[in-house]
Order: structure tokens, then sequence, then C-alpha cells
């Protein structure tokens, strides 16, 4: 079990003031079975009023809006979390699902969300081509883990040459892209094949070798999980299951269900954004 401080810091500073702002900040950390909450705050400045609701998907969401001129904006959100991970390895502790299983209507129901697609996790068809060679012969859980693994090794992790809307299909031409383009791509070639699988959006802890009470500079980050009989948090982008180091913000169908900021303002010309967090053991 690893206890984490994470400090998610968001600013904006605008060449000229804006007039109002508009928006919504998914930043505070999930409570459920697999992590603990010990503490979060959300501090904005400026801003006049603020309200918090739980949305579809589950994730907290804080909106806020400033009614007054103002040229910065920043948004600060802590938080302490208790991570146990998900089960032993990241695999199910129960008994492995077969593809009947997988294929009953009590599971096509209760997970139709995560079994269609969006325009931006459709895979194009030689995507689907090789979740389906990759999945040959194996039970589901097995076959979730070597089609990650399959489209994994045929993408290069390139920042910058996408963005966190860019279509599934658009990286896959492009055979490069970031964490949010491997989870995209993930979620569409584990739904071709009848995987209820979701998009996860949350930081990783990047250093193992990090000593307690030592902060260093860590992500925002984005996984999937797939349902094999239970959820399971895999992690494309490093070819590995989610652990410890890997803190759940928010769960949806793709990254448009849980974008950490979104919003609109007032205002003439442009804005520059800084994003930082950083994320220490404390435990």
């Amino acid at each position: 079990m690893t206890v984490l401080k994470v400090v998610h810091t968001t600013r904006f500073d605008y060449p000229e003031p804006v007039t109002a702002s508009y928006n919504e900040a998914r930043m505070r950390p999930v409570d459920d079975a697999r992590q603990k909450v010990l503490g979060a705050t959300l501090a904005i400045g400026p801003q006049t009023w603020m309200s918090e609701y739980t949305d579809y998907w589950g994730t907290a969401v804080t909106t806020f809006e400033v009614l007054r001129p103002h040229r910065h904006l920043e948004i600060v959100a802590e938080a302490i979390i208790e991570a146990s991970g998900y089960s032993e390895g990241g695999r199910p502790a129960g008994a492995a699902p077969r593809w009947t299983d997988l294929a009953a209507d009590a599971v096509l129901d209760a997970q139709a969300a995560f079994l269609a697609e969006t325009p931006v996790t459709a895979p194009p068809p030689a995507l689907a081509a090789l979740a389906l060679e990759a999945a040959g012969g194996l039970p589901p859980a097995e076959a979730a883990e070597a089609i990650c693994l399959s489209l994994r090794d045929r993408l290069d992790y390139v920042p910058g040459v996408t963005t966190v809307h860019t279509p599934a299909a658009e990286a896959w031409e492009a055979q490069k892209g970031v964490c949010q383009d491997m989870a995209h791509l993930a979620l569409g070639a584990l739904r071709s094949v009848g995987i209820p699988a979701r998009y996860v959006s949350g930081y990783l802890h990047p250093r193992g070798d990090a000593g307690v009470g030592e902060t260093v500079a860590g992500d925002s980050h984005a996984w999937v999980e797939w349902w094999a009989g239970e959820w399971v948090g895999y992690d494309p982008t490093n070819r590995r299951f989610a652990g410890e180091d890997h803190v759940v913000v928010g769960r949806g169908r793709e990254y448009g269900d849980v974008p950490p900021l979104k919003g609109v303002y007032a205002g003439s010309g442009g804005s520059t954004l800084d994003v930082t967090v950083e994320i220490t053991r404390i435990a």
C-alpha cells in the first residue's frame, strides 16, 4: 500500500483582461475500493462562485466562474491518496471469464456504454484486424493484454504530434502519439473484439526508486480498464498493469468524458497555459 500526495497546478495568463470565465474542473481523485482519498482541496484564484457535483460517470466535478476582470487564473488541486492498486499482479482475483460470458445479455446490458465506439475511439480496419489476430485462441483476460501489447509495439511515444482530441484512427495512421492516444487505440481494439473497456484519467508517479518524502515531477496520465470478471487496470503506454503508482481521477468512454479542465472565457486575444504535477510518496 502506498500513500501519495499530488499537487496539480494549472495557470492561465491572458494578454488583456478577461471579463468573465466559466469552467469545470475534474481534479479530485476517486474514492473507491482500490484507493482512498485521505484529503483533497481545490484552490482557485480568482473565483466568484463555485459548486460541486458528481457526473454521470462518477467523477467529482467542481464548476466555477470568475465574473470580474482578470489577467491570470490559477487552479491548484492537492490530494493525499492511499492506493492499494488492483488485484494481485493486476489480473482478476476470481475465475477468468470466457468469451461466452462476455456475450451474455447481463454483461452486454451492464457494459453497453463501454462496448460502443465513439468517433474518437473507433478503430480503423487494420487495428481491428490486429486485435482479432492478437486475441486468437486466448481467453478474454489474456487476449486483452496481448492486444494492448501488440498495438503498443506498432506505435512510437512522441509528444506534440497529437492533441487530446485526436481520433484513434489518426494516431494509428501516424504510428505515433502519447498516453491518451495509446488509451484510445486500446479502447477501440478491445471493444472491437467484444471486451468492455473504459478510459481512465489520472496521475502516474514516474519513479519507483523515489524515497519517502521526495517530491518528483509527475505526470497527468491516461490508461485503460477492461472488464474480465472485474475491472482490470492496464497502462498501454508503459506496457504493464496499473499499480499503486497510478492515481485514478476519472473514468469514461474516452478523454472527452473526463477532461481535467474545460471552460470558456470572454476576452480578446489568446492565453498561455502552464501545467505542473508534483507527486510525493508519503508512505
